[in-house]
């Protein structure tokens, strides 16, 4: 997959914005602020129609730094070779109507409709988020890795999803009315046990193919001799998801909520058997994260035979010269297929461009 050319109109501090690629590797450098990062938020918004910053659709919509005026929409628009046609990708965000995701002027029914098209794996500073917060934001990178090769599960955790909030509510309508009906509640757990295990699984298969390749990659990276692991926590693996409804039900009246089930599920990091959030200094963490990403990356070609386009943000950042070469070999080595770096340093990055055998475009924001 590659893309060929990025038109950005209103989004974020762009105006009006097009870029024509090399199908190998392209740059972006400037300061802080100058807008390197939205290029890869825009090209992200072609993978799966949305910011790999958490930032709402709207919030993408560009504001005029002058005045404080909003404007009305914004679309981001890309021209993709998939090896046999190309297509236009055009994601477009009207301030006052729902978002609309077409493929070759064809608008889509749904999102996941599109989610594995142009399946892309982004690396960037927030991705330190993964170590730092809560499970929750774990969980969501588990299945955004999982969904763009398994369209299934994509539906089996959105019908999941619904089915705890679903449950969620008639527990609190219970609590609210001072009134309990367990048989009425019973109507969830089939569907919340047949969509959780299947995902329960999937997970598991995902995480115990990654881990090899994490581990290998970890190696060439930091160039040395910890050895990181990645551990999958979830109430399903010593219960069965029936049993953990039924031992709960009391539990769940109380809290009025769905206190087990894999929307509890964890990812532990670990280092030489400990906490890599506890233990590993900024630049294990980010060879680890790198690595993590990586694996990522190959796993998706592997399944879909398509080559995801690799988003490089501030990559060199927390890491020292030994990791930045060691990481370049990998890159070259491997041939990841098309990729974006942003960066602040351009004589950096021109450096860093010249070891890479593939060619290259140099944009400045």
């Amino acid at each position: 997959m590659i893309i060929q050319k990025l038109t950005l109109l209103n989004f974020k501090n762009h105006t009006e914005k097009s870029f024509e690629f090399s199908p190998q590797i392209n740059c972006f450098v400037g300061n802080n602020g100058a807008g390197k990062t939205n290029v890869l938020d825009g090209l992200h918004y072609l993978s799966v129609a949305k910011s790999f910053l958490g930032n709402t659709d709207l919030n993408n919509i560009r504001t005029s730094p002058s005045n404080s005026v909003s404007e009305d929409f914004f679309t981001v628009e890309g021209q993709i070779f998939d090896g046999e046609k190309e297509n236009i990708i055009k994601v477009q965000m009207p301030r006052d109507a729902k978002k609309i995701i077409k493929k070759n002027d064809k608008p889509y029914d749904r999102l996941a409709d599109h989610i594995g098209f142009l399946p892309s794996v982004i690396i960037s500073p927030y991705d330190s988020n993964l170590i730092s917060d809560s499970g929750e934001s774990r969980r969501r990178f588990l299945d955004a890795m999982i969904s763009q090769t398994d369209s299934e599960y994509l539906f089996n955790l959105i019908q999941y999803q619904k089915t705890v909030q679903q449950r969620n509510a008639l527990l609190k309508s219970f609590s609210k009315n001072r009134y309990f009906d367990p048989e009425n509640l019973q109507i969830y757990n089939e569907p919340l046990i047949r969509f959780g295990t299947a995902i329960f699984g999937k997970r598991q298969e995902f995480l115990d193919a990654i881990l090899t390749l994490i581990q290998s990659y970890y190696q060439i990276i930091s160039n040395g001799n910890e050895k990181v692991s990645v551990v999958y926590q979830s109430d399903l693996k010593e219960n069965s998801f029936g049993e953990l409804l039924e031992e709960n039900l009391e539990k769940d009246r109380m809290l009025t909520y769905t206190s087990k089930g894999i929307h509890k599920d964890d990812l532990i990091f670990e280092m030489n058997g400990s906490s890599l959030k506890r233990t590993g200094s900024q630049g294990q963490q980010k060879s680890f994260l790198i690595a993590l990403k990586l694996s990522q990356m190959n796993r998706i070609k592997e399944l879909t035979g398509k080559t995801p386009v690799l988003l490089l943000d501030d990559i060199f950042d927390k890491l020292d010269d030994t990791r930045v070469s060691q990481l370049i070999e990998l890159v070259n080595r491997e041939h990841f297929g098309q990729i974006f770096i942003t960066d602040t340093n351009k004589e950096r990055t021109e450096n860093v461009v010249k070891k890479i055998n593939e060619e290259s475009r140099i944009f400045e924001i």
